[in-house]
């Protein structure tokens, strides 16, 4: 049996380094955190050959006592924490003193202080994490620490690492995340001696957004702000239009440290239910400030991992600040002639609360409009989905939504019920009018970070619809297809079928819709696969719920003797063939989603179609709808309009240049 014996003071520090440090970009990463510990306004990252070679980090923090340079390379060695009692409201980004150890046991590394009332810094070298020398130095007021030939005495690391693009890329993204967690540091980050990112440090995120994601990412945002239970949530978040096909552009910070969480990635792609795209998913930059000692952030070496003391609380403050904003913007993609549909530069504010349905329960179609004299009292959405497994089970509060009414005129007027949740801007009082914003609150505008500058747009506010509306008339339909409106010095074009459909879908949501059902004379037999079978069984009630009263036939069929009443005969084997199939991709996953799957297939059955002829009063209701802001995104997350200026009209006939 092998002997069992202590492990040298070197080799610990190997595996130690091996848990902190794993590339270069981890490295850029420890120090640009201490960096920002030390009260850095202004930090400048450089690397060569992809941070192997050469990773400089520079800052004009407090600086390091030259009688303490040599003990801040010593393991768990700290200016963070004194008590254990510290570890229970961590407010630093770095505090296990674990870092500098282990970045100085794999790398050849040389630090260079100065506090402001000393008149000369020092300077620290070591390698291997062995000290080699300290001396006095003339350098700034700051840091300096270059870190050179990184895992020079580990070989077996060298192999594992990526290519120098790969690896120069992972830095330059630890530096993007920190440069949004701090939007009041100006960072600058130089590889192989060309400036790639430089964020002009103002304090506001707009202008870290700007410079990191760049204009035309950054031009698809919208602003987020509330609070909740402890929770503060501010941001910005992409337009539902605006979604990419991966995760990537997803940064959540929670008392300025970067994170990644299951838990706030589920709370804003709930939020998008029904208005994003399959396959696409939402970007959003989301700061959340809650109490230190509500997190746990040493739950992993890295602690890009943290543990909340209540994810509920921390999922419905996401959730419900996410689809306030959501549904507060007012804004339409523009239509490029010749070029792509894309977002309006001063789309970055939101305005109002969103209105949920336009429809009084029952109605049954386009053929059986509701009166729009009638106050109806919207359907509340549904509850929240619950945090993800491991949260607590607790049910969200109730969201309330906002009353809708016509006036005299016939204008659709927003009246939010008193306990909503807060607006960007402010947040509302019992008699529904707006509280003042706090002063200080995410001004609005771009400053100039790479060299461009943009206008300030106007601040936020609350509005009522007949301050801000405009008269609109419908001009007649192209292709059968597309409504014409005019409004202002502006066109919309609006897709009958998308919106028609989303009016549908949020008819057929509401709690208290009551489907209208038709008994068939001679019930439809049809065979589909087994495994469609199986889950159109599986699905009974759901198919009750929106009016199919479907049986088990034998022999591998199933037997339909009631349909809904916009649905033909001929049509039902199409339609629950469609459905069984995004109910299997669906799978395991809660009633509420396996509702909305069957609701998508049938709200698009029920709307009218491009190329039908519509009476003018199907197409006025269509429009009314959109043009009130109800109706936005189709529930597949098709934006149902876009909007042509009368410039970018008349610059196309050469009227303007």
């Amino acid at each position: 049996m092998p002997h069992i014996a202590q492990l040298s003071p070197h080799v610990a520090d190997l595996i130690a380094a091996g848990e902190v440090v794993e590339r270069p970009a981890s490295v850029v990463k420890e120090l640009t955190e201490n960096a920002v510990d030390a009260g850095a306004h202004v930090v400048t990252v450089e690397i060569q050959n992809g941070g192997m070679t050469l990773v400089r980090v520079t800052d004009d923090g407090c600086g390091i006592a030259p009688g303490e340079l040599q003990t801040a390379f010593l393991r768990h060695a700290t200016s963070k924490i004194r008590s254990e009692y510290d570890l229970e409201a961590i407010g630093t980004l770095g505090f296990r003193g674990e870092a500098l150890a282990a970045i100085a046991s794999v790398s050849r590394l040389e630090v260079l202080s100065r506090r402001p009332e000393d008149g000369l810094g020092a300077s620290l070298t070591l390698e291997g994490g062995v000290v080699t020398g300290q001396e006095e130095a003339g350098c700034p007021v700051g840091t300096t620490m270059l870190v050179r030939d990184l895992f020079y005495n580990t070989p077996a690391r060298l192999k594992f690492m990526k290519k120098d693009a790969a690896e120069g890329a992972a830095c330059l993204a630890a530096v993007q995340r920190q440069a949004l967690a701090h939007p009041e540091v100006s960072f600058k980050f130089l590889r192989d001696g060309r400036q790639e990112l430089l964020t002009p440090g103002d304090g506001k995120l707009r202008s870290a957004l700007y410079a990191v994601l760049g204009r035309d990412l950054a031009l698809g945002f919208t602003a987020v702000e509330g609070s909740g239970e402890g929770v503060k949530v501010s941001g910005f978040t992409s337009l539902p239009t605006c979604c990419r096909g991966t995760r990537g552009y997803q940064f959540f910070f929670v008392n300025g440290r970067y994170i990644k969480s299951k838990t706030l990635t589920a709370a804003v792609e709930q939020a998008y239910a029904n208005q994003r795209m399959v396959g696409k998913f939402p970007g959003c930059v989301l700061h959340l400030e809650v109490k230190l000692n509500a997190v746990d952030v040493n739950v992993h070496p890295t602690k890009q991992e943290v543990k909340f003391g209540s994810e509920r609380q921390v999922f419905s403050a996401v959730y419900y600040a996410v689809l306030s904003a959501l549904g507060a913007d007012k804004s339409r993609p523009a239509a490029a002639v010749g070029g792509a549909v894309k977002p309006q530069a001063e789309d970055f504010h939101q305005t109002s609360l969103p209105l949920h349905d336009f429809t009084s329960k029952g109605t049954g179609g386009m053929g059986h409009p509701a009166p729009l004299g009638q106050k109806d009292r919207l359907s509340a959405p549904p509850t929240p989905p619950s945090a993800p497994a491991g949260g607590e089970k607790n049910r969200s509060p109730v969201f309330r939504p906002p009353v809708l009414s016509a006036s005299p005129q016939g204008t659709l007027i927003s009246q939010p019920a008193a306990d909503s949740f807060p607006l960007k801007g402010g947040s509302l009082k019992a008699d529904g009018s707006a509280e003042e914003p706090a002063k200080g609150s995410e001004g609005a505008g771009l400053k100039a970070a790479v060299g461009a500058a943009a206008e300030e747009a106007p601040e936020p506010a609350v509005i009522s619809a007949e301050e801000q509306e405009v008269p609109w008339r419908i001009v007649g339909e192209l292709f059968h297809t597309y409504i014409i409106v005019e409004q202002g010095e502006k066109a919309l074009l609006i897709d009958k079928h998308a919106a028609h459909e989303r009016m549908n879908f949020d008819r057929m949501r509401a709690v208290d819709y009551v489907p209208m059902s038709q008994v068939l004379l001679s019930p439809v037999v049809f065979t589909p696969a087994p495994e469609e079978k199986a889950v159109l069984l599986e699905n009974l009630a759901e198919l009750d719920r929106v009016g199919f009263e479907v049986e088990d036939f034998g022999g591998g069929s199933l037997v339909v003797r009631s349909i809904p009443d916009y649905l033909d005969a001929a049509g039902v084997d199409a339609a629950l063939t469609e459905i069984a199939g995004k109910l299997s991709l669906t799978g395991s996953t809660g009633e509420r989603e396996r509702r909305d799957e069957i609701l998508h297939t049938m709200a698009c059955k029920a709307a009218i179609k491009g190329g039908w002829k519509n009476a003018p009063e199907e197409l006025e209701r269509v429009a009314k709808a959109v043009m009130a802001g109800e109706v936005k995104y189709c529930p597949h997350g098709r934006p149902v309009a876009i909007e042509l200026t009368q410039t970018e009209l008349e610059k196309q006939f050469k009227r303007r240049s």
